[in-house]
């Protein structure tokens, strides 16, 4: 069985063409992906995690608020009793804050520049093992 990805897009931000690469990279390397579409808040997203039974969900985010929510959909997941849900984030995140996304709680951050490749390996790394990976640069994790 294939492990099961949510790729969400928390908040405002109206462009997903991202998202959109990053599901069907995802579901071509052979996870089952669910596409939650823009504009959704962390409620929506956790209830939609939790009821589909996620490994990891995936945040697309483009707006500048990558730390906030990413700490919020942690925090959801946590206050959910779902915190074994792995939370990775991607968009136009600058290197700087990737230490920032990962002391709040982010299992892998793929910042501006990353491939679909070190994306792919990634997430596969996380829903292979229990514990949080280390990625080479430009990916990052704790």
């Amino acid at each position: 069985m294939s492990a099961r990805v949510l790729v969400a897009k928390p908040g405002l931000d109206g462009h997903d063409r991202g998202a959109k690469i990053v599901a069907r990279a995802l579901r071509d390397a052979g996870f089952e992906v669910i596409y939650t579409g823009i504009r959704r808040t962390v409620e929506d997203i956790v209830t939609i995690a939790l009821q589909e039974d996620v490994a990891v969900v995936g945040l697309s985010i483009l707006s500048g608020a990558h730390v906030a929510l990413t700490s919020r959909t942690v925090e959801a997941l946590r206050a959910a009793d779902a915190g074994d849900i792995k939370v990775v984030v991607g968009g136009t995140i600058p290197q700087s804050d990737v230490p920032r996304l990962l002391e709040a709680g982010a299992s892998a951050v793929f910042p501006t520049g990353a491939s679909l490749e070190e994306l792919v390996s990634g997430v596969r790394a996380l829903t292979e093992t229990s514990a949080t990976v280390n990625l080479e640069e430009p990916c990052a994790s704790e």
